[in-house]
């Protein structure tokens, strides 16, 4: 049902002629899978994307940082 009414709505977008929403409507379609993933089951990958986030923080606090004995951390 979810399928059904986003190529529903993707259909109304495409006869739109707007393009912003036809920008949108291109990032849904690549990432269909995720999207339809939230309403189906009401779940998201936000806690996977906020560790990943503290960890590239994290390192890029300490870019050039060298550590006794070791090479540059990068």
């Amino acid at each position: 049902m979810a399928y059904t009414k986003l190529a529903h709505w993707y259909k109304d977008v495409e006869e739109s002629g707007f393009k912003s929403f036809q920008t949108v409507a291109n990032s849904i379609t690549l990432n269909y899978r995720s999207v339809l993933n939230y309403f189906l089951n009401r779940s998201t990958d936000a806690s996977a994307e906020s560790f990943n986030a503290k960890v590239k923080a994290f390192r890029s606090q300490f870019r050039g940082v060298r550590i006794p004995n070791t090479s540059y951390i990068a």
